[in-house]
């Protein structure tokens, strides 16, 4: 079946882009906002309201495959693309993808999106990841509605996998609202929470960490004290953002000792550290986190280490598995560009013997959510990000029920 037109509609996301060189610096939260002046190209303040842009696919018979294009809330850091705004992409959309589109066979997912992903506009570079991201969404639907098939199981008969029969572990992220809706996902059954937003050292971590172990001790008596049965043992996944090496000099053995003493505050549930340090580049980031990782093997310290910073294409995947540059890495879906990069990030994960966390940001859209969890369920990762916003209840339900859709029509159809 044929695509016989591409239409782009501006959208919202479900949180904002973040200026995380402002917020390191110090950028002061004044509610829903930041006070403070941007740092990063692109930003006209600290944060901005997020953006995305719907491609649609029109298919011969009339149907309309859907996909969204979305950026990380850090968009600009870490080296990552650009601020992605509607306005500036929509033109791009329709000078460059809508050609390589329209009139094609909506027959095969992976040649599709190798198309889309591998284009180089004359003269210039690959297009934006955000643009990547949202025209293979939108193929893949494109492929699953001509063959009548749900989008999984194209994922599935393309990589030669079996979709899975049992849901993949959800992680909720609680934004700086770390009590509060981390009370929301422990009367939720969250598999894997609560992030905590640790992106400040003064103000979130403490002058040596204590902070931080106050809050995960806090975490720990509200798990035991809300939780309906003693079968509830979420993984404790904290987000540092780099500030365990902003307090203890990056030094492996001092941020190593200082884990072993939340793992003790954390028991009896696993902890999980993402982002200890940023190194400022990419090959130290590796080098950094495959010390760390050594260092608290060697010791016996029972914490995983989540590579995030620097770690974000398919190639990045690749090498920080090869180094052993962490226990899991998040495999951050919109930086990776075209839908099956994320696919094959996640099996090159399991081929090292590393954890693969199919994460994403709070800054992509129910739709883009909605895709990725046929990912997973193709993939099979470790945990899977409910996502967009940082409410919590919205997000869990968009990935929540969309497994769940998943997992009625497959036990219904066998």
């Amino acid at each position: 079946m044929k695509i016989i037109d591409m239409v782009c509609a501006p959208a919202r996301t479900g949180f904002f882009f973040d200026d995380q060189r402002a917020i390191k610096a110090g950028a002061v939260a004044d509610g829903a906002s930041y006070r403070g002046v941007p740092a990063t190209g692109g930003f006209t303040s600290v944060r901005q309201a997020g953006e995305a842009i719907s491609v649609l696919l029109i298919l011969e018979n009339g149907q309309i495959a859907h996909g969204d294009c979305a950026a990380v809330q850090y968009s600009g850091a870490g080296g990552r693309d650009p601020l992605f705004l509607a306005t500036d992409f929509i033109p791009i959309l329709d000078r460059e993808v809508k050609p390589l589109l329209v009139g094609r066979e909506a027959e095969n997912f992976r040649f599709l999106s190798a198309l889309v992903d591998n284009h180089v506009p004359e003269g210039g570079s690959r297009l934006h990841t955000a643009i990547r991201y949202g025209a293979t969404q939108a193929l893949l639907d494109a492929v699953a509605q001509s063959t009548g098939r749900l989008m999984c199981d194209v994922v599935a008969a393309e990589y030669d996998l079996s979709v899975s029969e049992t849901a993949i572990p959800i992680f909720m992220q609680s934004g700086d609202n770390r009590y509060d809706n981390a009370d929301k996902m422990i009367l939720k059954g969250a598999d894997v929470l609560p992030h905590a937003l640790i992106n400040q050292a003064d103000t979130k971590l403490g002058a040596q960490g204590e902070k931080l172990i106050e809050y995960v001790g806090w975490l720990r008596d509200r798990i035991l004290a809300l939780r309906t049965t003693p079968a509830f043992m979420p993984v404790l996944h904290l987000d540092v953002y780099g500030t365990l090496g902003q307090v203890f000099q990056d030094d492996a053995a001092r941020m190593g000792f200082y884990l072993e003493k939340l793992v003790q505050t954390a028991a009896p549930f696993r902890l999980r550290i993402e982002g200890p340090m940023d190194a400022g580049e990419r090959q130290r980031q590796i080098e950094a986190l495959a010390d760390l990782t050594r260092f608290v093997d060697e010791h016996g310290i029972q914490v995983e280490i989540v590579a995030d910073e620097w770690c974000n294409t398919l190639e990045d995947v690749r090498d920080f598995a090869d180094a052993r540059a962490g226990h899991m890495i998040q495999i951050k879906t919109p930086d990776l560009g075209g839908i099956q990069n994320t696919v094959e990030a996640v099996l090159a994960c399991q081929e090292k013997g590393i954890g693969a966390y199919q994460g994403g940001t709070c800054n992509e859209t129910d739709r883009s959510a909605q895709i990725c969890v046929h990912l997973a369920m193709a993939s099979k990762p470790v945990q899977i990000l409910a996502k967009p916003g940082m409410g919590v209840d919205e997000g869990y339900m968009i990935v929540y029920n969309e497994m769940q859709r998943i997992l009625a029509l497959k036990k219904a159809r066998r």
